[in-house]
């Protein structure tokens, strides 16, 4: 009931029988009877590629200093764009923080060939295969600012659902527990706001590498043309 009340809010999809996801997925076998199968749907690594997008970025020419405190009115520029996310909220009032936790397991008894999502009372949950045996498991969204640690609840779910996914995450071994805070305003839409010479992009919430290029491209039109406004960002 849950996965075809889910199928109505989404598209672009197959349905798979047990037969049809013990294809795609040997190793889960029969274990599961229906899904839901994206075959245009990507992933990457966040990590990988903002090291890849700041490498590029050092090749051009552009200079990145990292772990560095700076106050606007010290930089030599006409136009600043403020992209730092929650540690903004001083600036902008408006964000909230949406905590988000997840794990990184490890285990050799597994391969997944792609992202697999799970159904879930109350979080949107996933594992994700990377190299090395390694799986990204995440990822819950909590309605605080609070990134210092995972509570036992999200901890309990995400290791429940990634066995229930499979039991060979029984025996896995936890490499990873990671804590942060999204983003976001009330609406969870993002905002391009033009304040004197600082653009301030923010409120990507949980899609920040979904929406990140399309909100860069909006900053940069904004630089290169002040008659653009300020307001709620939209892909449309």
């Amino acid at each position: 009931v849950d996965l075809k009340r889910f199928s109505q809010r989404t598209d672009g999809y197959q349905w798979l029988n047990a037969q049809g996801v013990s294809t795609l997925e040997p190793d889960l076998g029969d274990r599961f009877q229906q899904a839901l199968y994206f075959p245009d749907e990507a992933h990457l690594n966040p990590r990988l590629a903002i090291q890849e997008l700041a490498v590029n970025l050092q090749h051009n020419g552009v200079p990145i200093h990292f772990d560095s405190e700076v106050e606007v009115d010290e930089l030599d520029a006409d136009v600043v764009i403020d992209c730092r996310g929650f540690n903004a909220k001083a600036q902008w009032p408006e964000l909230r923080g949406v905590k988000g936790e997840m794990l990184i397991l490890r285990s050799d008894e597994l391969q997944l060939n792609r992202p697999v999502r799970l159904l879930h009372p109350r979080i949107p949950l996933y594992v994700v295969p990377r190299e090395g045996g390694h799986f990204m498991v995440g990822a819950t969204m909590l309605e605080q600012s609070d990134r210092q640690a995972i509570s036992a609840r999200s901890l309990l779910e995400l290791l429940g659902s990634a066995y229930a996914l499979h039991p060979a995450f029984g025996e896995a071994e936890v490499v990873e527990i990671g804590v942060d805070v999204r983003p976001a305003f009330q609406d969870n839409l993002p905002r391009v706001e033009r304040h004197g010479r600082v653009i301030r992009a923010n409120g990507l919430y949980r899609h920040g590498f979904l929406l990140g290029p399309a909100l860069a491209k909006r900053a940069a039109e904004m630089v290169i043309n002040p008659k653009i406004e300020s307001g709620v960002f939209s892909c449309n």
